[in-house]
C-alpha cells in the first residue's frame, strides 16, 4: 500500500476548515490525494465537476495535494490508489458519532484500511459547508470562512 492519505468528502464547496485539515494530513503524510464524492442520493449546490475544479483552485501551490472525483465506496476508491488511509475531519464532538459509525463501517468492509481523525484549527472548528451556504444565502461577509476564489463561484451561484 502507498504512503499517502485520501481525504474524501462532498466540498460542497471548500471551506478554511477543509483546506486546514488537508494541510495538516499533507504534513503528516506528504501527500494526500482529495477525493470528491458523488453521492445520487444526495442535494448539492456544485456539480461533481464545479466541486473539482473549485478544490483544485483553493489548493494550488499547496505542494502535496493532489484532486479527483469518486462514486461508490471510499474504501473500494482506497483500494484502486493503492492506499490504506483515509483522512477525516472532526470539527465538533456533534460529528464524532457519525464520523466513528462511518469509520467502523469503512473498517468492516476493508479491515486493511484505516481511518485517521484530524481536528482543524480552533478557528474553524465550527465550520461547514452547509452552515457556509446558510450564511452566504443571507448575504452575509463569508471572506473568513473561504477563498476569495470559492466566495466569488458561490455568490455567483446563490444569485441563480
Amino acid at each position: 500500500m502507498g504512503k499517502f492519505a485520501i481525504y474524501p468528502g462532498s466540498f460542497d464547496p471548500v471551506t478554511y476548515g477543509h483546506l486546514d485539515v488537508m494541510k495538516r494530513a499533507v504534513g503528516i503524510f506528504g501527500k494526500v490525494v482529495v477525493a470528491v464524492a458523488n453521492n445520487s442520493s444526495k442535494k448539492y449546490l456544485f456539480t461533481l465537476d464545479e466541486r473539482v475544479a473549485m478544490v483544485k483552485e483553493a489548493t494550488r501551490g499547496v505542494k502535496g495535494i493532489s484532486v479527483e472525483n469518486f462514486e461508490g465506496l471510499v474504501t473500494n476508491f482506497a483500494r484502486r490508489r493503492k492506499t490504506n488511509v483515509l483522512v477525516r475531519g472532526l470539527r465538533m464532538t456533534s460529528d464524532f458519532e457519525y464520523e466513528f459509525q462511518m469509520a467502523l463501517t469503512n473498517r468492516r468492509l476493508a479491515e486493511d484500511i484505516e481511518t485517521v481523525f484530524l481536528m482543524p484549527s480552533e478557528g474553524f472548528s465550527f465550520l461547514s459547508s452547509s452552515l457556509l451556504r446558510e450564511v452566504a444565502k443571507l448575504d452575509a461577509d463569508i471572506s473568513s470562512f473561504v477563498p476569495k476564489c470559492i466566495e466569488k463561484r458561490l455568490r455567483e451561484r446563490l444569485k441563480k
